[in-house]
């Protein structure tokens, strides 16, 4: 029989958010990322961001043919139409097979249809949004939602201005809400960190100095208009932080208005609310408990990497099945 490994699954991926990569690695299992002697895009290993543990082990690239897994995970297409072909060996790519789907279709808001057609590749979508806008032509689709930790932080909303976490934001455009972020920080106090946006004033915090850096101001902004949920509003909402944003993609479903923070279409009624929260800070204070209480529940870090490790066991286990089947057939 094969050399299943169901109680610690062997995971091979790719580094491409190392946020999520980092959160994912929290659960009961082993993670290999490829690198390369350049250490170029996809092709990082485990990189100096984030700490990962014991349990992400990082292999040269052309070491990882030959080096037991259990299950492939994609999360990009790039992983699957090109990397896994130019790394695995044949019985590799006979592997179980996981895509994470991170964003919403960027062609079409609806009609796109989604690239991953191999019929027994599990999707997994990162929000129910996504799920919702991409049209889908394999049979498992499901949806993992975010899970984050932040430690023993709490929000302190000390710092009289907002903060908006997104990088590369100048170069990414309307999309990413790079407008509105202009406009927003015409009337009110408001603060950009992440990469690439230097010439906003923008600085990089490392991932494990974030949560206390952002914990200081009075509210968190994301001027996005269309993407996914992103990682930095689930942890921002885990420390207690009010969250003020554009009512659309999957944020109406995790804010509840003046509760945990204000979501609008209208920018101008969101300024008026973040003025407001910078005039009163117990306002802003009220509003902690129910956001952490709201980001505890929707984002546990026991509930995602569970359900991913439940996931990763169900492939393994079908295959194992399958394989049983094909021997005995042969008798």
């Amino acid at each position: 029989m094969e050399n299943f490994n169901i109680n610690k699954p062997r995971i091979l991926t790719w580094n491409i958010h190392g946020s999520y990569l980092y959160y994912l690695s929290l659960g009961d299992y082993i993670i290999y990322v490829p690198y390369n002697a350049n250490r170029s895009e996809r092709y990082i290993g485990r990189g100096e961001t984030y700490p990962y543990g014991s349990n992400v082990i990082e292999i040269p690239a052309n070491e990882v043919r030959n080096i037991d897994f259990d299950i492939v995970l994609f999360q990009c297409d790039e992983n699957y139409f090109a990397d896994q072909y130019d790394l695995l060996s044949e019985e590799q790519l006979l592997l179980p097979k996981i895509y994470i789907e991170h964003d919403p279709p960027w062609e079409h808001p609806t009609d796109a249809i989604h690239p991953v057609v191999e019929q027994d590749v599990t999707v997994v979508h990162v929000t129910n949004y996504n799920k919702l806008m991409w049209h889908i032509t394999v049979p498992d689709v499901r949806v993992i939602s975010h899970g984050v930790y932040t430690g023993n932080t709490l929000y302190k909303g000390n710092l009289k201005k907002g903060i908006v976490v997104i990088n590369n934001l100048p170069s990414r455009g309307r999309m990413l809400g790079y407008d509105i972020f202009q406009k927003v920080r015409e009337e009110v106090p408001l603060d950009l960190i992440g990469m690439g946006a230097e010439a906003e004033g923008s600085q990089e915090i490392k991932h494990p100095n974030l949560m206390e850096y952002i914990s200081q101001y009075r509210f968190y902004f994301s001027p996005i208009r269309y993407t996914s949920l992103g990682l930095s509003t689930c942890e921002a909402m885990m420390i207690g932080m009010p969250v003020l944003g554009m009512s659309t993609t999957e944020l109406p479903s995790v804010i509840r208005n003046g509760v945990t923070g204000f979501i609008d279409n209208d920018i101008d009624v969101l300024i008026d609310k973040m003025k407001l929260l910078l005039a009163l800070p117990t306002l802003a204070l009220g509003m902690s408990h129910s956001t952490r209480e709201q980001a505890k529940n929707l984002f546990s870090i026991d509930r995602f990497v569970s359900e991913w490790k439940a996931l990763f066991i169900e492939k393994l286990t079908q295959k194992s099945i399958r394989y049983e089947k094909k021997e005995n057939s042969l008798y």
